[in-house]
């Protein structure tokens, strides 16, 4: 009795002897162990999470903005005591006095942003929103008392170009609030789409990140009161 052959097996490929049943993974195609599940019946083309930026990568942008301007007014900072130190046409700038009002207004502000983080932590979505609403005006007192600082010392008759001391004067504090305006902008978005924020679940990660921003600008500011009142004033 004659050995009937059999064709050859041919081995399957690695990817099916290791996909389980369903397909595998998750995603379109089932072959995507990294991104979210998704359905048999949903696309995730149309899932506008899908190419959203990761969380991490606002932390780490607000912690490299943060690290520039530490640089940036690190430089401004040697380059003041430097002219300071060296210059025989330094003329001291007596400070307006709403400087000190400006400064309660910034660290209340940094009070009520808080807030608004401690009442997301508890799920307080609209008590959140009010205390950002807050902050954001507290914001916009701080940068008009400062036109308000700027103006007192135009009627004072001195200008950039008048003195050194004048011209840290405005330079530091402009730099500042401009830097302080970005923060609010931030803010201002928050705000605006915090609906959708919620309903990504991205509220929280937002609040922390502004957060940690306007905290920075607020011990910004009362570093740069202190070197104004000990070079400027001096």
């Amino acid at each position: 009795m004659s050995a009937t052959l059999l064709p050859p097996t041919i081995p399957a490929p690695i990817e099916e002897l290791v996909r389980p049943p369903d397909g595998g993974g998750n995603g379109n195609g089932r072959d995507n162990f990294e991104e979210p599940h998704y359905g048999p019946n949903e696309d995730p083309e149309n899932d506008p999470e899908r190419w959203a930026t990761p969380l991490s990568a606002y932390r780490a942008a607000a912690l490299f903005a943060v690290f520039s301007i530490t640089s940036v007014f690190a430089t401004l900072t040697h380059i003041l005591a430097s002219r300071w130190v060296h210059s025989k046409d330094w003329t001291s700038v007596r400070l307006p006095h709403i400087l000190y009002f400006n400064t309660a207004i910034l660290l209340v502000s940094s009070l009520t942003i808080e807030l608004a983080r401690l009442s997301l932590s508890r799920e307080a979505f609209k008590r959140s929103v009010s205390w950002l609403w807050f902050t954001l005006i507290l914001g916009i007192v701080f940068v008009a008392g400062q036109v308000v600082a700027w103006k007192e010392i135009v009627l004072r008759g001195l200008y950039l170009t008048s003195n050194p001391g004048s011209f840290f004067f405005y330079f530091l504090t402009a730099a500042h609030g401009v830097h302080l305006l970005g923060g609010m902008l931030a803010l201002s978005y928050v705000i605006v789409f915090a609906g959708g924020l919620v309903r990504r679940g991205r509220q929280k990660t937002a609040v922390s990140t502004v957060a940690f921003y306007w905290h920075f600008m607020d011990a910004l500011w009362i570093y740069l009161l202190a070197l104004l009142l000990t070079s400027v004033q001096g």
